[in-house]
């Protein structure tokens, strides 16, 4: 394989000569080159080969205990200036950043193996997707971002011969230190630099770090949107099919909601639920004026824990070949995969994903909660027929939501475009295994999108307001739920997973423009009534008190908006306080 761009080949000779490795291998994309490496990954231990019959091609790993997550501390935007990063980055000197980042990466590849991994981020022949390249001295992380990019020859298509609109990534797996673990982003030169890491997030620089943070920064330039959410396509009975894009935080049931199965009674009625993306979104307005949108990737980098036959059969069989597993457990008896509710007993034999003998008496968990696997979209039964298309889809709806064991209800609809804009900027979530941090701390995550914002959040707020003016009406309708509100005891009062298609019929009601609601503090809700709870085996009262708004939760949430507003500083645009203000009103504070 040849690459013909001379600006790509002469970036690549420079890195070449900064980490000095024994060989330089171009990744082609072909399954034969697949094969070599999976063995290598076995040889070396890296890969445990799992049931051939019941996992095809597939492999379980493990990572080094420190680790296992994003570390958000570790992660810098390297703007020009601070305000360009903003209060929701960490900022570093660009020049003194890279002078750190040459120190560790020169001689880094003595005695190993560079890889160059050209990938597509997007459809094969869209406008809207990109090219980036990741140069890397790991097997895994290449094994990986094959599942989950369109890597190779087919990324050297898209990107013509003059082209610099690509991006420039570095990978190291060094030593592991986490105290010299770094993940950087350099949005004024589109580069991108990952090192004493190996886990997904940190070290597939096409997800997280292409896909959103430097994405953002591209996205803001051109003027469309880089969003992490799932892109969901329902069919009603009547042979009408609309498009809805979601956001909420990691591990709050994104993926699962973008693969839903619906209630046997909407199946039986003709509903249809079809998954475009689990993760992320990019949207560009299409030449109706309506936002399309497209999924970047070409994988489902998904949470296995809570992963089950009952909660989300899509993804299993997403997983049923052709897929590796990091940091699960591993049956010995049938060397097949195994995390916490994945059946209702464990296996009699686990190793753990320490690589211990594991038992329930031992009181840990045999799966990190964090584990994951990484699968092929296509391999999806309720893949979307549009998966590949390059126009990307029209979307309809934008749904925020988060994990709110109380305050917000069950669903909402947002005014307009600037209140949504609001809505998504103010959702906060209690906090989960997928990042380094305290789990169950709330936490307001703008757009779930706080970790991940390349460059200032207020101006990242203003681009959303600037998106609204261009588009008009034609924007899409913002709803705002929460499958996790909790009763006295703590259980979950919403069923959930598959329930949830209840609350898309009623969002995709307030599309067409024929389901009721009525104006409350928040917005438009349903009443108990509006919702579809036949068979459900729930109570009027009970889907009352899921819709409740208390004021008291309320007074304490316009405090807890009012300091992280504030925290946002200057460049907060002036119709967020005055969203702030009116919902204030509206709730008699």
């Amino acid at each position: 394989m040849t690459c013909t761009n001379a600006k790509v080949n002469a970036w690549v000779d420079e890195a070449v000569r900064l980490c000095q490795p024994d060989k330089v291998v171009w990744i082609d994309g072909s399954k034969d080159e697949s094969r070599r490496l999976c063995q290598k990954l076995v040889d070396d231990g890296t890969f445990t080969p799992l049931n051939e019959k019941e996992y095809p091609n597939s492999f379980w790993s493990r990572s080094d205990a420190s680790d296992v997550a994003r570390v958000e501390g570790r992660t810098y935007i390297c703007s020009k200036s601070p305000d360009d990063a903003g209060p929701t980055n960490n900022w570093i000197d660009p020049d003194e950043m890279r002078t750190k980042l040459h120190s560790l990466f020169e001689g880094s590849m003595k005695g190993r193996t560079m890889y160059v991994v050209p990938y597509l981020m997007g459809p094969d022949g869209s406008p809207f997707s990109k090219v980036g390249f990741e140069l890397t001295d790991s097997a895994y992380v290449v094994e990986n971002m094959r599942i989950m990019a369109r890597i190779g020859e087919v990324a050297l298509k898209n990107l013509p011969d003059d082209s610099e609109d690509f991006v420039k990534g570095m990978h190291g797996i060094g030593s592991l230190d986490p105290e010299e673990r770094y993940i950087c982003h350099y949005p004024d030169t589109q580069e991108i630099f990952s090192f004493n890491t190996n886990y997904g997030g940190n070290a597939l620089q096409g997800k997280k770090c292409f896909a959103l943070r430097i994405a953002s920064t591209q996205a803001k330039r051109e003027g469309w949107l880089a969003e992490h959410m799932l892109i969901l396509g329902i069919t009603n009975p009547q042979g009408e099919k609309h498009y809805v894009c979601a956001a909420f935080p990691s591990a709050c049931g994104k993926t699962n909601l973008a693969m839903l199965v619906p209630p046997k009674a909407f199946l039986d009625a003709g509903w249809k639920v079809e998954t475009v993306g689990d993760d992320i979104a990019w949207l560009n307005f299409g030449e109706d004026g309506r936002l399309y949108a497209i999924n970047p990737e070409a994988g489902f980098f998904g949470v296995a824990p809570g992963t089950s036959e009952k909660t989300n059969p899509n993804a299993l069989a997403a997983t049923k070949g052709n897929t590796i597993f990091t940091n699960t457990a591993l049956d010995l008896d049938t060397m097949t995969p195994w995390w916490e509710r994945m059946t209702p007993e464990p296996p009699k034999h686990l190793r753990d994903w320490h690589g211990n003998d594991w038992s329930p008496e031992s009181g840990e968990k045999a799966a990190h909660p964090n584990s994951r696997f990484t699968a092929p979209a296509s391999q999806c039964p309720c893949i979307s027929g549009e998966f590949e298309s390059p126009r990307g889809v029209p979307i309809s709806a934008i749904i925020f939501g988060g994990r709110r064991a109380k305050t917000a209800p069950l669903i909402y609809e947002a005014r307009d475009w600037q209140h949504g804009t609001f809505v998504g900027v103010t959702m906060a979530s209690e906090a989960t295994a997928a990042a380094i941090g305290a789990v169950g701390q709330l936490k307001r995550d703008p757009m779930a999108m706080r970790p991940f914002i390349g460059y200032h959040a207020g101006d990242y707020f203003q681009h959303w307001l600037d998106m609204g003016a261009k588009g008009g009406k034609n924007m899409p309708k913002v709803f705002h739920v929460n499958w996790f509100r909790t009763d006295e005891n703590g259980n979950f009062i919403w069923p959930g997973f598959g329930e949830n298609m209840r609350v898309l019929e009623w969002v995709l009601g307030r599309v067409k423009g024929d389901a009721h609601a009525e104006e409350t503090p928040l917005g438009f809700q349903p009443t108990a009534q509006d919702l579809n709870t036949d068979g459900l085996g729930i109570s009027e009262e009970t889907v009352a008190k899921l819709l409740q708004i208390s004021t008291d939760d309320w007074k304490e949430e316009i405090d807890s908006q009012k300091d992280f507003l504030k925290g946002i500083g200057d460049k907060l645009p002036q119709q967020m306080w005055d969203e702030h203000e009116r919902l204030k009103t509206r709730l008699g504070l």
